[in-house]
């Protein structure tokens, strides 16, 4: 404990409290409340760029992050004191909650429109099509009530069926909020290969030397690749880590800049 430095100290402590928290003391909806929802979603509110940095969604996801913490904020912070640190922190953070954001965007509102048209012409072939490409959890028995409103197209009862699934479809994707340092922790990564690119770090899984440049490298190449893949049972927001890379990026230039500039 002697190595760290007081914010991270701090944050590894915050972050921890609201762990513990939520997982030992009962309060489970804590995530609920501090996660960042899409913005169209009823459930979110603006402080929520700042809180869902400190909501975690298990064991493996903080204790993964905590470890990037520990590694990586201490040099940063001894490098640039504690203001200009906790300011880079923060603003990788909020940096990947807007690039979370802008993506579900682009996600959300093909959706809200398909659902949109959907209400105004429900046929089975549109129930089919929105489902399939929509609905990922391939529950049997939403396929059951397509194929029996294909048979009885006609059938009022069947058809605010079929209306009620494809709003639930769309606000089971609204209400999910993201949770996590990672955006803020990728951020860090990417300050280290810029800065200090030659340093090595010991991985875990294998446990081989890498240098940051090469880590960070690697790291956004899997998180892009992730991405545009988009894996349906995927729920890692690959993006969001991108863009506290894409954020800690444009500070530093921005800093490397002024520092010029002034001397």
């Amino acid at each position: 404990m002697n190595r760290l430095t007081p914010i991270v100290k701090n944050l590894l402590l915050a972050n921890v409290i609201v762990f513990a928290g939520t997982y030992f003391f009962g309060f489970s909806k804590l995530n609920e409340i501090l996660g960042l929802y899409y913005f169209a979603s009823p459930s979110f509110y603006p402080f929520q760029f700042l809180t869902y940095m400190f909501a975690h969604g298990g064991l493996g996801h903080i204790f993964f992050n905590m470890l990037g913490l520990f590694f990586l904020g201490p040099l940063l912070e001894q490098f640039w004191g504690t203001k200009k640190f906790l300011v880079f922190y923060l603003t990788c953070g909020l940096g990947a909650g807007l690039i979370y954001n802008g993506i579900a965007f682009t996600q959300l509102k093909p959706m809200e429109n398909a659902m949109t048209s959907y209400e105004y012409n429900p046929n089975p072939d549109e129930f089919y099509r929105y489902i399939t490409k929509y609905y990922t959890f391939k529950d049997a028995s939403v396929y059951n009530l397509y194929e029996k409103y294909y048979d009885h197209p006609n059938n009022i009862s069947l058809e605010k069926k079929t209306k009620s699934v494809v709003r639930d479809v769309y606000n089971l994707k609204l209400d999910i909020p993201m949770v996590g340092a990672s955006g803020a922790i990728y951020g860090l990564l990417m300050a280290i290969a810029l800065l200090f690119p030659n340093t090595q770090f010991m991985l875990l899984f294998p446990p081989i030397p890498i240098k940051a440049k090469y880590l960070a490298l690697i790291l956004g190449g899997i998180a892009l690749y992730s991405g545009f893949s988009d894996n349906p049972g995927d729920n890692v927001a690959h993006f969001a880590h991108l863009g506290g890379m894409v954020f800690a990026f444009i500070l530093i230039k921005i800093w490397r800049k002024d520092r010029n500039q002034f001397y």
